[in-house]
């Protein structure tokens, strides 16, 4: 919540300087309003200045894994004014969110509360959306994806989306597909449909591939989104941060918080509905020592669970973008912003996730 003074007052500070301490009286105030958490400092994300965290919108039209009901829309439209208004402008979809009839409806959501916002226009003007665009079977040749690209432009209401990425490679199982979507990636830049382009579940070795193809084809590669979190900091996926580092991508991670596993509001006996509670009940009893010490960090420095989880996200150089459905979930995570886990806590951290069995599934469509 803002917090405001509406009868005038006189507003006093003491200053410290050089040991010596003295009151500073500054005149009276009539009305003083701030923002949740004060605004902090951007991160470069290729062209892009970036809030250090952004948010997730898989969940917005998702009924069959979030629950998702148009009732929502309007908290939904809350929770983005609040992130928005407290210095969060970074803001990931995809084409493919939302389930049958609603495909697409997390675009459309942000795109109506893009063109709503009562806020400043600068403020307005600086949101960034990163969308996904979908390998479909379907989406053969460059331009139906520079097509796809125009169908996101059109749901999100805007002249240019932020970063266009490919959402998962075909390497796997359609190599030919591959380099028709990579020269789609090249066709928007070129076009000027995306001020820049990602990839999403890029392993390491077709990680460095596309790096290097639009690397000679002129076009930087800006982002690369995987599963990274506490409970997702494998061999691959410290391989994957390594050559993001290296090649001067940056790190995107999705599901920081383990689908909720890492929020500390679950337990064996106390599961969320649905196909996230068949996995829950797989990997919450072998989380002990990670979920321990994460409480033990959070109230040594005050803070929630979920803010710990995030904000080692944060200490080791990627961008978290912890999904948001409730204004109650973007106001516990906006406070893993502004402070920094001591390095002793990092390790105490991963060395508790090493100690912890159980793991989280990577995604199916994650690339070598």
């Amino acid at each position: 919540m803002a917090f405001s003074t509406s009868t005038p007052s006189t507003a006093s500070f003491r200053c410290f300087s050089s040991g010596a301490s003295k009151d500073i009286s500054f005149p009276p105030i009539k009305s003083l309003k701030l923002p949740l958490f004060w605004p902090w400092q951007k991160v470069k994300m290729g062209p892009l200045s970036v809030s250090p965290m952004g948010f997730g919108t898989w969940a917005w039209g998702n009924q069959f894994l979030w629950g998702y009901q148009e009732s929502m829309d309007a908290e939904l439209q809350q929770t983005f004014n609040l992130a928005v208004e407290n210095g969060i402008n970074l803001f990931d979809t995809a084409d493919s969110y939302g389930t049958g009839r609603l495909n697409g409806k997390s675009e459309k959501l942000l795109g109506k509360f893009i063109q709503e916002f009562q806020g400043k226009k600068q403020v307005q003007d600086e949101i960034v959306i990163a969308t996904k665009f979908a390998a479909y079977p379907w989406r053969l040749t460059p331009g139906q994806f520079v097509k796809a690209c125009r169908g996101s432009l059109d749901r999100l209401q805007i002249d240019q989306i932020g970063i266009g990425q490919l959402h998962w490679s075909t390497a796997n199982y359609a190599p030919p597909q591959e380099l028709a979507l990579w020269d789609g990636l090249v066709a928007m830049y070129e076009k000027g449909l995306v001020r820049a382009v990602g990839v999403s579940n890029y392993g390491p070795s077709q990680l460095v591939k596309i790096h290097d193809y639009l690397k000679a084809r002129g076009v930087p590669l800006c982002s690369a989104q995987v599963q990274f979190s506490l409970l997702s900091m494998g061999k691959s996926q410290l391989e994957i941060k390594n050559i993001c580092d290296s090649l001067g991508i940056r790190l995107i991670s999705y599901s920081p918080l383990g689908l909720g596993m890492l929020t500390g509001k679950y337990t064996p006996s106390r599961l969320p509905r649905g196909p996230r509670g068949l996995l829950f009940r797989q990997i919450l009893p072998g989380l002990e020592p990670l979920l321990t010490s994460l409480e033990e960090i959070a109230q040594r420095r005050g803070k929630a669970v979920p803010q710990v989880a995030i904000n080692w996200c944060i200490c080791k150089g990627t961008i978290p973008i912890p999904g948001i459905k409730t204004v109650k979930q973007a106001e516990e995570n906006l406070g893993a912003l502004g402070w920094r886990l001591r390095s002793d806590e990092l390790l105490q951290l991963e060395y508790a996730a090493s100690q912890s069995p159980q793991k989280m599934i990577q995604n199916i469509f994650q690339t070598r």
